[in-house]
């Protein structure tokens, strides 16, 4: 059943329950698109600078054209609209599908950005540091490839979609993706950081097929803390100290175990409280 409520398509409301898309559009057949998820509180989309920089560099990797009738600087004005017109007061979380339109493999109708925002209303205490930390594994059946196109959040997402299945099946809270090379990318929904017996903090470049998350940006060129990108096997992680995740809307979220391996808390607490993470709630 369709929950009550609006989205944007090209800058108009609809109803949750109307269609915009057809067979033909190459998002569906191809996944030709990208999105972005964000946190917006009481009006503010946090770390909308970098949200920004991605959407403009995922643009022209993606060699699409703007057109006319998009404008990057209007999507925040959109969005505000969107977030009170669903009659969303607190928290909200914010996710734009970028694609192409109609056509086949090698003849789109045209190269022009079409979207659709959405929101829904978040538990204000979404983004606080859990003392339970998570439980993930590596997920089995799939690989990620390391190319061009790796670091973006592609609308082709079917590993994650298939890791994602079977963390649920497996009654775990994620899963990590391994890249071709056998080594790590990220997991599902985040970042992935490690902090290693020196108390070295380590997480994947993105040569190693991680998307390039926001927070991720955030704790490298803000933390103060040395972080090295580096290439991180299973053996890394399985002896790791600490392992700790990061996205978007959840900030950090601590690993209390990777399959048997326990791990602990300290440093990414610690991080969490430096970057001042509870003072958006």
């Amino acid at each position: 059943m369709v929950k009550e409520g609006y989205f944007i398509y090209n800058g108009k409301f609809f109803e949750n329950n109307e269609s915009v898309i057809t067979a033909d559009n190459r998002s569906f057949r191809y996944g030709d698109g990208f999105f972005e998820t964000m946190l917006c509180i009481k009006g503010n989309i946090h770390f909308w600078e970098y949200h920004k920089d991605r959407i403009n560099d995922t643009i022209v990797r993606l060699h699409f054209d703007k057109g006319n009738h998009f404008s990057i600087d209007n999507l925040t004005f959109l969005i505000n609209k969107l977030i009170h017109k669903n009659k969303i007061n607190g928290t909200a979380r914010v996710r734009i599908n970028f694609f192409r339109g109609d056509g086949g493999l090698f003849d789109p109708t045209n190269n022009h950005i079409n979207y659709i925002i959405q929101t829904w209303a978040i538990q204000s205490t979404f983004h606080i540091y859990k003392d339970n930390g998570l439980q993930i594994d590596f997920f089995p059946d799939g690989r990620k490839a390391c190319d061009s196109f790796s670091s973006i959040k592609s609308n082709n997402y079917l590993t994650y979609a298939m890791a994602a299945f079977w963390a649920k099946k497996e009654q775990l809270n994620d899963a990590i993706v391994l890249n071709q090379h056998d080594r790590i990318a990220d997991t599902t929904i985040a970042n992935i950081f490690m902090v290693d017996s020196k108390g070295t903090i380590l997480t994947p470049k993105l040569s190693e097929g991680c998307v390039n998350g926001i927070i991720r940006r955030h704790l490298l060129e803000n933390s103060g803390r040395e972080i090295q990108e580096v290439e991180i096997t299973r053996s890394d992680l399985l002896n790791a100290h600490e392992i700790f995740l990061t996205n978007a809307i959840k900030g950090i979220s601590w690993v209390s175990s990777v399959g048997s391996h326990k791990l602990t808390s300290h440093v990414s607490k610690a991080i969490y409280m430096q970057m001042n993470f509870h003072q958006y709630m």
